[in-house]
């Protein structure tokens, strides 16, 4: 199914209403200037049609003129449809107006302004606004609205996408990502919201209004403090050698460098510190890197040579909103960088370690996470440690909402991960955390070397004890969210309950996630934990047999 499509009448209707509601003059004369252009229809069509889809992710796109970009107009109709629906769903307008709005923003072009805007629509609606006075790492937002009361948070950010990209993340009172429902409710009261308020366009709200009151000195002793209990509660790294932490790290021109020092001086490790001087400040254009993810080839190439003049072994990076985890050990001469799955197998044996080492722990309550694209070794580690494992959908949005429900059931969430690089302590933020889960690395490391391991011998023992996990990660781009859900129903169209093989090999487990059903239970999973019938995520996992051992594929459409 493709893409719908917009006629030139339908493009001309929506550039003169473009025109009639955008205030910024750059976007309004680009609009204006395609227009006069009739060479240029196809340009304009582009930027004005489909409009942007609001979903669980809030927005994330390019930033330009249109509809169908991200623009102070965008992001205006965006702020004042989520304000319109925190009013209509709260118990009292009075109440949630008060409980307020976390908001932040990070380091890429555009963040900040589009931040003064959100704060300018909320505040002329009567919101209290927690303002957070610079740049902050993603996790920020999600912790304040958790130490704050607020009723929800935005942050400005595009994470670890091109330069040109920027987006609007929302996260909801509980401190986690919006998961449908939410998501299309507050898309259509934003449809209801497209005329933009005569404030909202005032960027100097944040000065002058009443309502908006500077959030970082509120939070940020709170969070220092919530991420050496949560990280090194047993206080390993006070135990060990400077010289058996150092590292050197990159924020990757992000705004993580301000964060992990102030983390690492709570620690009382900030010597270990070493930092890649060419990517160690913000710079939204992400100038020595192709794209600014640490999992791109090439990305930690400068990390590798600064370790190098330092005679370092340990390079850790984050990603520019300093809400992923990176790692890479040199040994035997050669730099190998960790996956994503490698990083979650440590961290949770770590975790598991710590937990053990309490007298009063019960082993019982300890519960960890991993999403369906991630590595099966967390749970094959708790079957055979009696920890308790739960599966969830893709995103951590699912593993936020997930480690809340469990730990209100009495379990106990210590840690949860997905493969491409995230990892999270819920004791500080239901969400993925860069800055902690370096802090929780380095609490690991201190503990393996008074044992007398690096971090890839411990990698070799946790093998050796629950057995040799691989992944090979590869994807299939849909165009549209409709295509994804034929192609499920196709799936699941095979055999019922599920197909006894596929492509000639023999189905050994079949888990539906967004169904709730598991094969291995004949049964259905709890709805909550599974996100079942949740209709914009789609994830079925296959274990099937090969001629030669038993192979899992995982298949998994995030929204």
């Amino acid at each position: 199914m493709s893409t719908p499509t917009s006629t030139p009448l339908q493009t001309l209707n929506l550039a003169h209403e473009w025109l009639r509601l955008d205030k910024d003059p750059k976007t309004h004369a680009r609009i204006s200037a395609l227009l006069d252009n009739p060479s240029s229809h196809a340009t304009l069509t582009s930027l004005l049609h489909p409009p942007l889809a609001f979903g669980t992710a809030g927005l994330r796109a390019p930033m330009d003129a249109g509809f169908a970009r991200l623009n102070a107009l965008t992001i205006i109709q965006a702020t004042q449809g989520l304000a319109s629906y925190l009013l209509s769903s709260a118990a009292t307008p009075i109440s949630v107006r008060h409980s307020g709005i976390v908001l932040g923003y990070d380091a890429r072009h555009n963040s900040e302004r589009f931040a003064r805007l959100t704060a300018a629509v909320f505040a002329g609606r009567g919101f209290r606004v927690w303002w957070y006075e610079l740049p902050v790492h993603t996790p920020l937002v999600p912790f304040g609205v958790q130490e704050l009361g607020a009723a929800a948070g935005v942050m400005i950010t595009a994470s670890h996408n091109p330069a040109a990209d920027n987006g609007y993340k929302v996260y909801w009172v509980n401190g986690c990502q919006i998961v449908p429902p939410l998501d299309a409710k507050i898309a259509a009261a934003i449809e209801d919201n497209r005329e933009p308020d005569p404030e909202a366009w005032d960027e100097n709200a944040v000065e002058d209004s009443l309502l908006v009151e500077g959030a970082f000195g509120l939070v940020e002793d709170a969070y220092l403090n919530a991420v050496l209990g949560a990280a090194d509660p047993q206080r390993l790294l006070s135990q060990a050698p400077i010289s058996a932490l150092r590292f050197v790290y990159t924020p990757m021109h992000g705004v993580g460098l301000d964060y992990m020092r102030r983390a690492l001086r709570a620690l009382g490790i900030e010597d270990a510190l070493t930092v890649v001087p060419e990517q160690a400040d913000p710079d939204p254009d992400f100038p020595t890197v192709r794209f600014p993810n640490p999992e791109e080839k090439g990305a930690l190439d400068l990390a590798f040579r600064t370790a190098d003049e330092h005679g370092l072994t340990l390079v850790i990076a984050n990603d520019p909103d300093a809400d992923r985890l990176a790692v890479a050990q040199k040994e035997d001469g050669k730099w190998r960088q960790f996956s994503g799955n490698e990083v979650g197998a440590l961290l949770a044996s770590h975790v598991l370690d710590t937990y053990r080492a309490d007298p009063d722990a019960d082993i019982r309550k300890l519960t960890m996470l991993a999403s369906t694209v991630s590595s099966r070794l967390l749970s094959t580690m708790a079957a055979a440690e009696g920890f308790t494992f739960r599966e969830t959908l893709t995103g951590f949005k699912w593993i936020g909402t997930t480690a809340l429900h469990l730990n209100a059931t009495g379990l106990d969430v210590a840690f949860g991960f997905e493969e491409a690089l995230g990892y999270m302590l819920p004791s500080v933020v239901p969400d993925k955390d860069g800055i902690t889960a370096t802090a929780l690395f380095l609490s690991a490391v201190a503990r393996w070397h008074v044992q007398n391991l690096t971090p890839a011998t411990k990698l070799q023992q946790i093998y050796e004890k629950y057995g040799f996990f691989a992944e090979a990660n590869t994807y299939v781009r849909s165009p549209s969210p409709a295509t994804t859900h034929a192609v499920f129903a196709a799936i699941r169209g095979l055999g019922a309950p599920h197909p006894a093989s596929l492509g000639g090999r023999h189905v050994l487990k079949w888990r539906d996630l967004t169904k709730g059903w598991d094969s291995e239970t004949e049964g259905y999973l709890d709805r909550v934990v599974a996100g079942a019938g949740k209709r914009a995520s789609q994830s079925i996992a296959i274990t099937h047999r090969t001629s030669t051992c038993s192979g899992q594929v995982t298949s998994a459409f995030p929204p």
